[in-house]
């Protein structure tokens, strides 16, 4: 759900793209200035990623909240999952969830007996 870091943001982008304007702007001729309406564009393509980035961002946490909501439904609920077998192959297991883990990276974990399930894992759902 993350974007790397190595991604540089849009606000990191706009200020890049600021010193570069503003390095034009100071070495441009001036009998042929630049175009304001192309870099009025620019600015508002900006603005624009700016607030999908900050969408992404209140996206994210709702689905984190909703994952968690949904988690901590299942406690006592008896639930089908798929995990390796010993053997490496997949299988579909069944047992009672006792407890939700919430991971510092914000994923969702069940505990089934001695084993931990991902939330992704499970199957179906029984009363």
């Amino acid at each position: 759900m993350s974007v790397s870091a190595s991604v540089a943001s849009a606000s990191d982008i706009r200020m890049d793209y600021m010193k570069l304007l503003v390095t034009q702007l100071q070495n441009q001729n001036p009998l042929e200035p630049l175009d304001n309406s192309d870099m009025t564009a620019q600015l508002a393509q900006f603005s624009q990623l700016e607030q999908l980035e900050s969408m992404n961002t209140c996206f994210s946490k709702v689905l984190e909240s909703v994952q968690h909501g949904y988690a901590s439904s299942l406690i006592g609920k008896e639930i089908s999952f798929t995990a390796a077998g010993s053997d490496g192959a997949t299988e579909i297991r069944t047992g009672e969830v006792e407890e939700v883990v919430m991971g510092s990276s914000g994923q969702v974990t069940l505990v089934i007996g001695d084993q931990t399930v991902d939330l992704a894992d499970v199957l179906s759902v029984r009363g």
